[in-house]
């Protein structure tokens, strides 16, 4: 790899990181899946060099990925621990709502309201349609005033 290629990750990786963690501790619940996939994506882009036309694009959808395995392989039991992390309570009951949505519907609602991307971008980073995109986001925003709702009661 070039130098050019290392200083652009590095500034990539400088601008999006602390972004990108953020989306995927909200996607995950858990500070150390969103620290794990942001090392993974950006130690494979490095591995990748100029392979990659577009390392944002590509390491976002990286990242969710390994997110996304991490969670599947992590038994369902097994709540995330936030102490060495300390969150804000109300991101603490967010997370907590999010966590029981399914997993693309929370990821779009991540990458929609947090990430600020649009429809084809989500689409593409988590392996969908644009109108795949559309339902689950339909879907994801329901169930979670549903959540909240309940939650008042």
């Amino acid at each position: 790899m070039e130098m050019s290629e290392a200083s652009g990750l590095e500034g990539l990786y400088r601008a999006q990181g602390p972004r990108l963690w953020r989306a995927l501790v909200a996607y995950s619940g858990d500070p150390e899946i969103a620290s794990d996939a942001v090392a993974e994506a950006f130690a494979q882009a490095l591995s990748r060099g100029e392979a990659l036309d577009e390392p944002e694009r590509w390491i976002w959808k990286v990242a969710f990925r390994v997110a996304a395995g991490a969670l599947k392989d992590r038994p369902s039991e097994l709540e995330p621990e936030h102490g060495f992390y300390e969150m804000p309570e109300e991101a603490l009951v967010m997370a907590g709502f999010l966590r029981r949505l399914p997993a693309k519907q929370r990821a779009a609602l991540v990458l929609h309201y947090y990430a600020d991307m649009p429809n084809p971008r989500i689409a593409e980073i988590l392996g969908i349609t644009t109108a795949t995109v559309r339902v689950h986001l339909s879907q994801g925003r329901r169930r979670l005033k549903h959540l909240l709702e309940d939650s008042d009661d």
